[in-house]
């Protein structure tokens, strides 16, 4: 009989540690299947502070981890989005902080046009919500644009086409901003150059454009959605030169069109659109300047006959002027008899005048104005005197109060003025010194030395000055200096 077969006994199992294990599993999930390329819905979206995004693939059965580092999702053709069909490549590998297989993504791209139809039907209603498509945000284009910017490709036929149809219809100053039209950095670039181009300043080293156009050829879907990214179509909404998109062919039809100012079908369209046609304009003004040369000249026409008919109503001009000179001659004659009689009558005048002018009457006049004149004169000497007699007698009285306040009145009354050997008055006997000379004023002017005794001897008077009397002084007008009085 033979064993039946089972697992082998535990003590011949190799002990792995938790990390051991997941290492395991992750190399041969890595080797296993390396590359892979899978369909799956977009789930779950998560984009965190550090620029990776990690999001959900799923079917009707099974869903898939995946993840896309921050180094590969500017690179990618589509950004992912919840409900959007993709096709990822990349390599299959574990996570294992959680025990888990996830996808690294490295390349994505829509499942077909359905799934990318859906998303831009779903981007148009956003951005319409928004008020980006909203014809009240439309600005004009400029009759006749003195300089043309233009976003493309430096190197494809349609910048070709636009400088061509340019140069036929009205030839324009043209900046172009090169930029790739297709691929994964096509978005960034166009919606740059668009943002460029409007913060040039006017009248700097760059002129800034009165137009822009933003044209590509017609391509697939996927060759034109770079101008369906929000970048590029809020940049176009927003730009304050206005706008020409002229993406694609007629039928083809992008979220930058509801956002342009125009949509031209076609490049060249576009450039139709930018200028008009010169040779139009030449003939249009050489037409208007002929109806206004004939208009001119008909108006000149029908005032001449009017001139001319209303002229054969008038006078002749011999009858017109007649009767005016009659009157005139009329006039000239009573003129010349007036002045004579007016020269006869102020003649008449002036003799009678001269005969009532006589000397007798200037020597009256002359009499009386020497009159006035005495008169005046003794006016105003009696107004002096009384003048001077009031002065007198105030100034007596001034003198009168002034002598009342002198000090030598006070000396009168048997007082005396101290005096140091400077001249000084002494007001008190502080600070005077043994042997100090002084000098004593009585009244009548009389003056006496003296020497202010020392400590412990008797006084000794200063050999007596002769005794003089001097011219008595007039009395200061200010108030004397008051000194001891003895």
């Amino acid at each position: 009989m033979s064993q039946a077969s089972g697992p082998p006994p535990a003590s011949n199992l190799l002990e792995l540690t938790i990390s051991e294990l997941s290492a395991a599993i992750k190399r041969t999930v890595e080797d296993t299947f390396g590359h892979v390329r899978v369909r799956g819905e977009v789930g779950r979206v998560s984009r965190p502070g550090s620029g990776h995004v990690y999001l959900d693939l799923k079917d009707d059965r099974a869903v898939l981890s995946a993840v896309i580092w921050k180094g590969v999702v500017p690179g990618l053709k589509i950004k992912p989005e919840q409900g959007l069909e993709v096709i990822v490549t990349g390599r299959l590998t574990t996570f294992p902080g959680q025990s888990r297989y996830q996808i690294v993504i490295e390349q994505m791209e829509p499942a077909g046009v359905g799934a990318l139809m859906a998303l831009l039907e779903e981007r148009k209603k956003k951005l319409g919500a928004e008020g980006l498509f909203a014809p009240e945000r439309k600005k004009p284009l400029p009759f006749l644009p003195d300089v043309i910017g233009v976003v493309t490709s430096p190197s494809g036929a349609v910048i070709r086409d636009i400088l061509h149809r340019l140069n036929d219809r009205f030839p324009r100053h043209v900046l172009i901003w090169p930029v790739r039209v297709q691929g994964e950095q096509s978005a960034g670039e166009v919606a740059a150059a668009i943002e460029g181009f409007n913060k040039l300043e006017p009248g700097g080293p760059v002129p800034r454009p009165d137009l822009l156009i933003v044209a590509r050829g017609g391509g697939s879907i996927e060759d034109l959605w770079s101008f369906n990214e929000e970048n590029v179509v809020r940049a176009a909404a927003a730009s304050r030169i206005p706008l020409i998109s002229a993406v694609g062919h007629e039928t083809d039809t992008t979220l930058i069109d509801y956002a342009a100012d125009r949509r031209a079908p076609t490049p060249t369209a576009a450039a139709e659109m930018a200028v008009p046609v010169r040779a139009e304009l030449q003939a249009q003004v050489m037409e208007r300047a002929q109806r206004l040369f004939r208009a001119q000249t008909r108006i000149l026409e029908q005032g001449r006959a009017q001139v001319e008919g209303l002229a054969r109503g008038l006078p002749r001009l011999q009858d017109l002027f007649a009767l005016p000179e009659q009157r005139l001659d009329h006039a000239s004659e009573r003129l010349t008899r007036s002045l004579m009689n007016a020269v006869a009558a102020k003649e008449a005048l002036f003799h009678k005048t001269e005969g009532r002018l006589t000397g007798k009457l200037i020597e009256m006049r002359l009499l009386e104005g020497t009159r006035r004149t005495a008169d005046m004169s003794q006016r105003l000497q009696n107004a002096e005197t009384r003048r001077l007699e009031d002065l007198r007698r105030k100034l007596d009285q001034t003198g009168r109060l002034l002598e009342s306040f002198s000090y030598k009145n006070v000396l009168g009354r048997g007082f005396a003025l101290v005096r140091d050997g400077e001249g000084k008055p002494v007001r008190g006997s502080a600070g005077l010194a043994g042997g100090a000379p002084l000098e004593l004023e009585f009244a009548g002017d009389d003056r006496l030395g003296v020497v202010v005794a020392g400590e412990g001897a008797a006084p000794k008077p200063e050999k007596a000055a002769a005794r003089k009397k001097s011219p008595p002084k007039k009395p200061d007008a200010k108030k004397p200096e008051q000194g001891s009085l003895l």
